[in-house]
């Protein structure tokens, strides 16, 4: 059993780098946002993201972002995942936001709103969170570039990074197709992250590393398949950010088949992390819980975790410095 109490997890100041947007959507909002469209649900509210697979998960979300129409909305949204954030003590999180799940507002539309809400937030002392526009995996290069150029554009200060997300299995390779929105991505000082190595194997995550010169991946559990994307990954000092509960949903039979065991004992690099709280019925204090009973951590255990995160993350030096002093003087206390 662990030796952190919830109040310990609870009371940490906690960076999170993994976690959609679309999935944070409480039941009540969605409902709400359904009866506003005169839609019916495509399943009762406590069953609403109910999947037997990625796909129709997927579809489910877009359904979802779709019912929100216009920019108060969308501000609202990002408000109210900085409420559910604050309560988790989480004080710094970069958001992932893919503009293809939300028909109902453009690109121009939705990150400047989305922002508006975080603002509005950090204001209200809820916390500091950024945005991470990410690429569909069915999407065209050329889409791929004119979201990066949009972005170099559009001078949203909240934007820190470029994420691509997506069923994997069903796109196939994608790799070599996104190398060049990758690559003036990080020309524009744009951290670079991508969902890989879970309905993929190794070889998405070597694509990432080698193809799109991330620095850290969501997921990446699956490089545990291939001593060689091992090594890279350890080498390369590549940050994984693991989702525990979500990996044992669509990839492993249970958490005993998780190779986060393994990884950790290999020395890899990695957070704990969320994905899509709401869909998924978690939060990051029990995703926490859950990680420190299965690798039997201590408190500083948890706090190493931070800070792991805090290296991770695509703010700012004086930013890291801040959200490192904040852990540290809280768990002094």
């Amino acid at each position: 059993m662990t030796a952190l109490s919830r109040q310990q997890l609870r009371s940490v100041p906690k960076v999170e780098l993994h976690i959609h947007l679309e999935g944070t959507f409480r039941p009540a909002r969605v409902v709400e946002l359904a009866a506003l469209a005169g839609e019916e649900p495509p399943r009762p509210a406590d069953r609403l993201f109910e999947a037997d697979n990625l796909a129709d998960f997927l579809q489910t979300l877009d359904w979802v972002c779709g019912l929100v129409r216009d920019e108060p909305t969308a501000e609202q949204v990002a408000y109210d995942f900085a409420t559910y954030a604050h309560d988790q003590g989480i004080v710094y999180a970069e958001v992932i936001l893919n503009p293809t799940h939300w028909s109902g507002l453009t690109t121009a539309e939705l990150f400047p709103a989305c922002a508006r809400g975080f603002d509005r937030a950090q204001a209200d002392g809820l916390g500091d969170f950024r945005l991470l526009p990410s690429i569909l995996r069915q999407q065209s290069e050329q889409e791929a570039l004119h979201l990066v150029e949009w972005i170099e554009g559009a001078g949203l200060d909240r934007i820190v990074g470029l994420s691509i997300d997506g069923n994997e299995e069903a796109a196939g390779r994608t790799g070599p197709r996104f190398a060049s929105a990758y690559a003036h991505a990080a020309r524009i000082g744009l951290g670079c992250t991508a969902h890989a190595g879970e309905s993929s194997g190794a070889e998405g995550v070597r694509d990432a590393i080698e193809l799109l010169g991330v620095s850290r991946i969501d997921h990446g559990v699956r490089c545990a398949e291939d001593p060689e994307v091992l090594g890279m990954v350890l080498e390369r000092g590549i940050t994984l950010n693991v989702c525990l509960t979500s990996n044992s949903t669509l990839l492993y039979s249970s958490l005993e088949d998780h190779p986060i065991r393994g990884l950790a004992a290999a020395g890899v690099l990695f957070t704990i992390n969320t994905d899509d709280p709401e869909t998924l019925g978690i939060s990051l204090c029990s995703e926490l819980e859950i990680a420190a009973e299965h690798l039997n951590w201590n408190a500083s255990d948890l706090i190493e975790a931070q800070h792991r995160a805090v290296d991770a993350a695509f703010c700012s030096e004086a930013d890291k410095r801040a959200l490192r002093a904040l852990i540290d003087h809280t768990v002094g206390m």
